[in-house]
């Protein structure tokens, strides 16, 4: 037959839209013709394709080829389609069966030997797959990662003659494996009981992580505002299956990122000098940022004033869309960035305003044009603001070892379950209508929010922040109603509000 049509994937941010590669041989001058939107990288497969078929031992038919890759109106780009554009031209000569090739989907770019190489995308290409009840087939180093989606069949290969022997059923591609398993413990690299002192600041990161909530650590150089952070993804809740393969599946269409397999929270945390770019990601041929890096895990930005005030304010809509959208004039990537973030900053430039021990020597307006780098909006999104002390006479040589994070973990996942029982998601994603609804206010507790409001000057957002805040804080005690003493606590989480003067 003249006419072969086999499937693969492109790749569209975290999605793979289904390409169907279509080869037909026809009489004239031999010729590879590729039409349907390829970019620089497909039309050269062209010269691959050709070597890795002869290098194969197989005939590269002396005829006029025509290859289109469908839809016409999506590009393509990379060299994954160097595969089935071999096997379309292999099954439209008749050197492999046609019919075999209906029911899996394939991706690859070939060496010139008829090697397979790597191309990344191949989780978000299995599961493309399994949706359409098709197998896949992908080079070798490809395999782990696409058998994450364990609903599919994926098979490994390592060249073209054996895909084509296992389309002619004479030696079967073996069949790949996940790396991990469902019920596996998360590892932990730090733990909450090397903190020393601290109670407040552990006690605000065990609130952040039962409700979700953005958390800004303030306070004097060495105070372990850092450490405090790089603890929070122990105590968070393990990641379930379907939120790894949407975080693994975000790390393999990142180049150069690693990848993602375990049940640990990701925990980003980009250097100061990042550009807006970097973090939320763009670029000519658009990859994912930090932060859809750090999706369903914490986002880390260290020294937060230090960043470029531009930089800062591209967080504004993900923080509260979970998702970024990134339009180009041919086609529009959605990355998902459902993060937590979690900063730290000092009081002032030199480090030590209001510290116990230690003289700051900036003036009043050098503090305000420090502070001031963090825009009222973008204060506005983050839930708690928290002091971190400079730590009393004896704290940091004390022996008393604190709560590890496997226990305040148990305490922060039964917060989160009643949170799923009540509402179905956690606290910090309540939209406005049901925060009404589950945050039910007594005449006096109405009359405690208006004041603060009044007094601390809070806006609309960061009243509705405090409720959400207190809201947890009620899981917490296992309490169904809010009482008094969890707004009070709450408020307290709104230090940066409060008006100066």
């Amino acid at each position: 037959m003249s006419l072969a049509v086999v499937y693969s994937r492109a790749k569209l941010g975290v999605q793979a839209p289904l390409v169907t590669v279509e080869v037909h041989l026809s009489n004239g001058l031999p010729a590879l013709n590729m039409v349907g939107l390829p970019e620089t990288a497909v039309k050269e497969s062209k010269d691959r394709v050709r070597s890795a078929i002869l290098n194969s031992h197989l005939e590269f038919p002396a005829r006029r080829i025509t290859v289109n890759l469908a839809p016409a109106d999506l590009p393509k780009e990379g060299g994954r389609f160097d595969l089935p554009i071999a096997l379309g031209i292999l099954a439209a000569s008749g050197q492999i069966p046609e019919d075999s090739l209906s029911g899996c989907e394939f991706m690859g770019e070939l060496a010139l030997s008829g090697e397979l190489r790597p191309v990344t995308g191949a989780l978000p290409a299995a599961l493309a797959a399994s949706d359409a009840k098709r197998h896949l087939v992908v080079a070798a180093d490809n395999a782990e990662e696409a058998a994450l989606c364990d609903s599919t069949a994926v098979f490994s290969a390592k060249n073209l003659l054996s895909v084509c022997a296992h389309l002619h059923q004479r030696e079967r591609l073996p069949q790949a494996e996940g790396p991990f398993d469902a019920t596996d413990e998360p590892t932990l690299d730090f733990d909450l009981s090397d903190v020393k002192g601290q109670v407040q600041a552990k006690r605000a990161l065990e609130v952040a992580a039962s409700g979700g909530h953005n958390l800004l650590m303030y306070g004097p150089p060495g105070t372990g505002k850092t450490m405090l952070a790089s603890r929070l993804p122990g105590i968070l809740p393990p990641l379930e299956n379907r939120e790894r393969l949407d975080v693994a599946a975000v790390y393999s269409v990142a180049p150069g990122a690693g990848s993602h397999s375990n049940r640990v929270r990701p925990f980003r945390s980009p250097h100061h000098t990042a550009s807006a770019i970097a973090l939320v990601g763009g670029g000519s041929n658009p990859r994912p940022g930090e932060i859809s890096l750090a999706h369903s895990g914490v986002l880390f930005l260290d020294e937060l004033p230090e960043f470029h005030r531009h930089v800062l304010e591209v967080l504004r809509e993900p923080l509260e869309s979970g998702e970024v959208r990134i339009s180009r004039a041919r086609a529009q990537a959605v990355y998902p960035a459902r993060f937590q973030l979690v900063a730290a900053m000092n009081p002032c430039p030199c480090g030590y305003h209001g510290a116990a021990e230690g003289d700051c020597t900036c003036t009043p307006d050098q503090i305000r044009r420090y502070r001031d780098k963090i825009s009222g909006p973008l204060l506005d999104r983050i839930d708690m603001h928290v002091p971190v002390r400079l730590l009393k006479r004896g704290e940091l040589q004390s022996k008393g070892e604190g709560e590890r994070s496997t226990v305040v973990r148990e305490r922060v996942i039964a917060a989160r379950q009643r949170q799923l029982d009540r509402q179905g998601k956690a606290n910090h994603q309540l939209s406005v209508p049901e925060l009404e609804r589950v945050c039910a206010l007594t005449p006096a507790n109405k009359n405690l929010l208006e004041d603060a409001i009044e007094k601390l000057g809070l806006s609309s957002r960061a009243y509705h922040r405090v409720l959400k805040v207190a809201r947890t804080l009620a899981d917490m005690s296992g309490s169904e109603s809010l009482e008094t003493v969890h707004i009070s606590e709450a408020l307290g989480y709104r230090t940066l509000d409060r008006r100066k003067g």
